[in-house]
C-alpha cells in the first residue's frame, strides 16, 4: 500500500500562513540545506497531490523555475482535489515566491523547462476526498506526498489516511494565522520518527500517528 505523506512547512507557533496566507517568511529561513531535503523528499514521491488554489500558484511558478526543486516539481506526476473544480486563481503565496525569487537576483525561464508538459492536463476529483484517497493508497506506485494549502491539509487530516507528516518548522512566531490542525475534531497523537536540524534554524520533523 502506498502511504500519504502531508508535507508543510509552519511557524513555531504552529501556522503555515499569516492571517492573509502571508507567506514569505518561510524563504526567508531556507538555504541550500534545507532545498536539497526538500528535493530528496520531494523526489521519492510517485504522486503529488494538492488543492486547487496550491495547484494554480504551482502551474504558474515551477515550468519556468530553474531551482533545484523544480525538476522533480515538473516531473513526477500531479493530481488535483476540488469539489469546485479548478476555478480559483493564484494566490497571495505566488506573489511572495515571484518576491523572494528577486530577491535572490533569479529570473523565470524565458521558456518552460523539462517536463513543464506535466502540468497540462492534470486530473482534477471532485468526488468524496476519503473515498478517493483511499483508493488511490490502494494503487501500485511510489508514496503520495501532499502539499496543501491550508484548506486541503484540513481536510485531508480530518480523513484519518494520512500516513506521516512531514512538518519543516521555521524559527518565526507569526502570532496569527492558519494551520492544519485547526479543525480536528480529537487530539491528534503522533510519534516522533526523525529530525533533521538546519543551521538557518529550520528543523525537519518527521512524525506518524499512533
Amino acid at each position: 500500500m502506498r502511504k500519504l505523506i502531508l508535507k508543510m512547512s509552519m511557524s513555531l507557533d504552529g501556522f503555515v500562513g499569516g492571517p492573509n496566507d502571508e507567506m514569505r517568511w518561510i524563504f526567508e529561513s531556507s538555504s541550500e540545506e534545507t532545498i536539497d531535503w526538500l528535493v530528496k523528499t520531494i523526489s521519492a514521491a510517485g504522486l503529488h497531490i494538492m488543492g486547487s488554489r496550491t495547484f494554480q500558484d504551482m502551474v504558474n511558478y515551477w515550468p519556468t523555475s530553474r531551482e533545484p526543486i523544480a525538476a522533480p516539481m515538473n516531473a513526477i506526476p500531479k493530481m488535483v482535489f476540488s469539489r469546485k473544480g479548478l476555478s480559483a486563481g493564484p494566490t497571495r503565496a505566488l506573489k511572495d515566491v515571484g518576491q523572494a525569487r528577486e530577491a535572490r537576483g533569479e529570473a523565470a525561464a524565458a521558456k518552460p523547462v523539462a517536463n513543464a508538459e506535466t502540468w497540462n492536463g492534470v486530473p482534477v476529483r471532485t468526488g468524496d476526498l476519503a473515498v478517493e484517497i483511499g483508493a488511490l493508497k490502494q494503487q501500485p506506485g511510489g508514496d503520495i506526498l501532499a502539499h496543501g494549502g491550508v484548506g486541503f491539509a484540513q481536510s485531508l487530516v480530518a480523513t484519518g489516511l494520512i500516513d506521516e507528516y512531514h512538518l519543516t518548522i521555521h524559527p518565526i512566531a507569526l502570532g496569527q494565522g492558519r494551520s492544519p490542525f485547526s479543525s480536528l475534531a480529537a487530539p491528534l497523537r503522533l510519534h516522533l520518527m526523525e529530525t533533521v536540524g538546519f543551521k538557518t534554524g529550520v528543523v525537519a520533523h518527521l512524525y506518524r500517528p499512533r
